[in-house]
């Protein structure tokens, strides 16, 4: 088998364990959605197995991000893009490691507390964007395989949710400050909203990433 064949399937490899990533931590971020109506209930039950299957996407996003490491390096150096293709699937593996890194947190908010001012509503707007940013990526991944224009646009339009992210952080995180007046209620409330930001400027740079692999695949 020549270089060049060796090459091309290690690509298609490297792009369906990318694509099973992103579908992975698209369920995760879905899970987390749900999380602020769970605490109002409450349903400690059903916290307790959203968080536990969170932690457990992230386990599995981890190995997969391994598998496209290992599915590189069996080409080496006959591989073009493959820093593009390594960057893309570790900046993906940190998405997982935020939407944990959330889901915690806001298990420890108490129930009271979102229901002030409807907070509960205002965090799951800010994360059902997130969820909308992570589908995208989701749609850009599986255009990679195919028509590289789509995986462009897509790309486009994942920016413009990324900037009513950065809008209604800005807000919300105004609103917290004022009408939150508990101090450790405060700093996991502020912690939550700027790491959903954070996340999705993480987002973002897949999506970057994926716009570079988009115009040499």
């Amino acid at each position: 088998m020549y270089s060049g064949e060796l090459e091309v399937q290690a690509k298609r490899k490297a792009l369906a364990v990318l694509q099973d990533e992103i579908n992975r931590i698209l369920n995760a971020v879905r899970d987390l959605s749900t999380l602020p109506s769970l605490i109002i209930k409450p349903d400690k039950a059903e916290i307790k197995q959203v968080l536990e299957r969170i932690k457990n996407t992230e386990d599995e996003v981890e190995s997969l991000r391994r598998k496209i490491t290992r599915e590189i390096a069996d080409v080496g150096g006959l591989m073009m893009n493959r820093e593009n293709l390594l960057h893309t699937a570790y900046v993906t593996d940190e998405i997982a490691g935020f939407i944990t890194g959330i889901a915690f947190k806001l298990s420890n908010i108490k129930a009271v507390t979102l229901k002030k001012e409807k907070l509960d509503k205002d965090i799951s707007d800010l994360i059902a964007l997130a969820v909308d940013q992570i589908y995208k990526l989701n749609e850009i991944v599986r255009a990679l395989s195919g028509n590289s224009t789509v995986a462009i646009d897509l790309a486009h339009e994942s920016q413009k949710i990324e900037r009513s992210v950065d809008e209604k952080y800005r807000e919300l995180t105004i609103k917290v400050l004022d009408e939150i007046s508990n101090t450790r209620e405060l700093l996991l409330l502020k912690d939550i909203v700027e790491a959903i930001e954070e996340m999705s400027d993480k987002c973002l740079e897949v999506s970057d990433s994926c716009i570079v692999l988009a115009l040499s695949l």
